[in-house]
């Protein structure tokens, strides 16, 4: 394999999964973990991604006030808009990070009166801009990389809610395997918030569907509703209908 198809293929699995570890790619590639490296620092001094210690995270996933790039942008705005769907007056909602959360904040119609909670610095920013919904923000120490808060008190404080929905932007998902990530604090946090919700909807783009990390999230039958950018009927999705999860 030519370095440029490599380094495109290192690339395309940063995109779609916001954040890969060296060790990985170097499986996926048949690779040396040194060589992944060149690549990521490579990839780095263009711009293209952002290396940190054993992997690399997305542009786009990793928020800046300059940054306005969006890998995927049209497909999760399709997302968005069927999620929206989801969103009823006078609901407590829990949303994790990413990019289509993000993309779902701004369709939020402004006179939507609804609680949102987060432990994500970049879906709080977003909320802030909503004239009307009020924004709790579950902080305590930071996870520099994911942009949200962590640790046992964020989880104790979501074990102690009752929410309506919890909208889990996802990194990973496979009808065998469920949810999944790569991080363990993350997934803690994540967990307790399937926990806390009375429906959990999945956001997902469709390079996603099939794929599995290290760490489970939450099994698909812990999934209410299943959203991508397909039709319902796409076959890709079959395997997801059979576990029980309503498909949009």
């Amino acid at each position: 394999m030519l370095k440029k198809e490599r380094q495109a293929i290192v690339l395309q699995q940063v995109n779609i999964h916001n954040k890969v570890l060296s060790s990985d790619l170097s499986l996926v590639l048949n690779v040396s973990e040194d060589t992944i490296r060149r690549d990521l620092q490579e990839l780095a001094e263009e711009g293209k991604l952002i290396k940190v210690h054993g992997g690399a995270l997305a542009k786009s996933f990793h928020f800046t006030i300059e940054n306005q790039h969006i890998y995927s942008q049209t497909e999760k705005r399709i997302i968005a808009h069927k999620a929206l769907d989801f969103i009823k007056e006078g609901m407590l909602i829990v949303l994790s990070g990413g990019t289509t959360i993000r993309e779902l904040i701004k369709l939020l119609p402004d006179k939507l009166h609804a609680t949102f909670i987060t432990p994500n610095i970049p879906v709080a920013l977003e909320l802030l801009e909503h004239p009307e919904a009020e924004v709790i923000f579950l902080g305590n120490r930071l996870h520099k990389t994911a942009q949200m808060a962590v640790g046992a008190e964020v989880v104790q404080r979501l074990a102690g809610i009752k929410a309506d929905l919890c909208i889990l932007g996802t990194n990973s998902i496979h009808p065998d395997y469920g949810i999944t990530d790569l991080e363990w604090e993350i997934i803690e946090v994540k967990q307790a918030m399937v926990n806390c919700a009375s429906k959990v909807i999945s956001l997902a783009i469709s390079e996603k569907l099939n794929s599995q990390q290290r760490l489970q999230v939450c099994s698909m039958e812990q999934v209410d509703a299943l959203i991508t950018e397909l039709s319902p009927e796409d076959e890709r999705l079959l395997p997801f209908k059979t576990k029980g999860v309503e498909i949009f």
